[in-house]
């Protein structure tokens, strides 16, 4: 007797809200484009499959095996790009001027009602230039971006382009504003890990700075962050500054930005690191870390850290577009804006 096989059922076809997303991703994509060109910056196109991997100790990248057909190249294991950046920041090194890239990213595991491990990034930079003129370039492609994206939507939220300027907020002042804590004055593990506890922040088994730190932003900073308007977090301290320079004058911070709005982390950037020897200690230091973690180890990118000995001063930050659209639009969750999400295959 023949027995048909199961066949689980499949999901609907993408709904209104999808469909409704897909209408503003198009409008969103066209006017950054127009507000990017006509600030000078070149759009690019760097590969989605590239030989080593960012090194950031909390991404696993997806792997993808290279098997030749030809008696061109050998058997090797490639990556999926979770950041174009490695790529982008050799073009600056052999004299492009500002860039700016849509493209797709993925990274390994990421699923939540926020996360989704494909999603889409605007990453840009600009030669000759720092984390400020950074966050005023992306303040302004926003605001416009946000007008394209909205325009005839009922419902959606102009936060990006009626509550300009966006606040400036040092992490210093956002830590000190919502908890009382001043890291300044706790700058070492256990000190801050008594002030955080004292605040109300459960530490667990965290003991160094950055884990302690870990623990009291995400209990009791980030979530009040960006609601009245959209917020550049910045200076953040320089054991987390993978990719930055540290701050002349006070290097205890580094030039980090990140911008959140409602609570919602939706872009990370720096004044660029030039330095290709502190570059390479700081790789050097996440690959014990990702050892540390069980994680994989990647190799160092050679041709990056090249790069980074000859770049002029530099600033970019890169944006999920995913987490923009979800507020435009005044949707909780990243599947609402995406025609396929994981949950297809997860």
């Amino acid at each position: 007797m023949h027995v048909a096989p199961h066949v689980t059922c499949a999901l609907p076809m993408p709904n209104l809200s999808q469909w409704r997303a897909a209408r503003g991703r198009q409008s969103l994509y066209s006017a950054l484009r127009r507000f990017f060109a006509a600030h000078g910056y070149l759009e690019v196109e760097t590969p989605l499959l590239i030989p080593t991997p960012g090194m950031e100790p909390h991404i696993n990248a997806f792997e993808a095996g290279f098997i030749p057909e030809t008696d061109v190249g050998s058997a090797r294991t490639l990556y999926l790009h979770s950041s174009p950046e490695y790529a982008m920041k050799r073009l600056l090194a052999d004299g492009a001027g500002p860039l700016f890239q849509l493209c797709k990213v993925f990274r390994n595991g990421e699923v939540s009602p926020t996360h989704n491990p494909e999603f889409t990034m605007l990453e840009f930079y600009r030669p000759h230039a720092d984390y400020h003129a950074i966050m005023d370039d992306l303040e302004g492609a926003l605001a416009e971006a946000g007008r394209g994206a909205t325009e005839g939507e009922p419902g959606a939220d102009p936060l990006f382009f009626t509550r300009t300027p966006y606040e400036r907020l040092t992490v210093r002042d956002a830590v000190l504003r919502a908890t009382g804590v001043d890291i300044r004055q706790h700058s070492d593990g256990p000190s801050l890990k008594r002030a955080a506890e004292a605040a109300g922040v459960r530490t667990g088994n965290a003991e160094t700075f950055d884990d302690v730190f870990f623990h009291l932003f995400l209990q009791k900073v980030e979530t009040g962050l960006g609601h009245e308007r959209p917020t550049f977090l910045i200076e953040y301290p320089a054991s987390m500054a993978a990719l930055s320079r540290l701050k002349p004058g006070d290097a205890v911070v580094a030039e980090r930005v990140e911008l959140y709005a409602k609570g919602l982390e939706l872009a990370n950037g720096f004044s660029e690191l030039t330095d290709p020897v502190e570059q390479r200690a700081r790789l050097t230091e996440e690959q014990e870390l990702r050892r540390q973690l069980g994680r994989a180890v990647y190799p160092l990118d050679e041709r990056f850290l090249d790069a980074v000995g000859r770049m002029p001063p530099s600033a970019g930050i890169a944006v999920g577009l995913d987490r923009i659209l979800m507020l435009l639009l005044g949707v909780q969750r990243i599947s609402d804006v995406l025609l396929f999400p994981a949950h297809e295959f997860v």
